[in-house]
């Protein structure tokens, strides 16, 4: 008697998804900025982002329950690293310090990651991806 309706369930799970699409989207644009960051710490040229790097939060909302879920938690990951990384680079920076050795190896983990986020999309079907002339 106490176990939920098949209904009630599912709007849960949807709600949640809805939620975690949210914080996917927030902790990207945050966690982008924070690349940027670094990369002007280390002194390299501002890169202009792909497609996907833009659509990524959009992309994955659409992807598998699985892939979201990954997605989710190694956002939080990167956020990890980068959070305590990018508060040493200013200490460094703060002190009159070359910080661009430190911020470059930063820079290398941040671009490892994104790209290990960005392989979580969904492969593009044939059917979705833009034809050439």
């Amino acid at each position: 008697m106490n176990a939920p309706t098949p209904e009630f369930a599912s709007s849960t799970s949807r709600a949640r998804r809805l939620v975690d699409a949210s914080n996917i989207a927030m902790r990207w644009k945050a966690l982008m900025e924070a690349g940027q960051v670094v990369a002007m710490l280390a002194g390299l040229e501002a890169e202009r982002p792909s497609a996907a790097i833009r659509d990524f939060p959009s992309l994955i909302r659409g992807s598998e329950p699985w892939r979201q879920d990954l997605a989710d938690n190694g956002c939080a990951d990167l956020a990890a690293v980068m959070e305590p990384g990018i508060s040493a680079l200013l200490a460094i920076n703060a002190r009159g310090t070359d910080c661009r050795p430190a911020a470059q190896a930063l820079w290398r983990e941040f671009a490892a990651g994104r790209s290990a986020l960005l392989a979580l999309l969904p492969p593009v079907r044939e059917a979705e991806s833009p034809r050439s002339a």
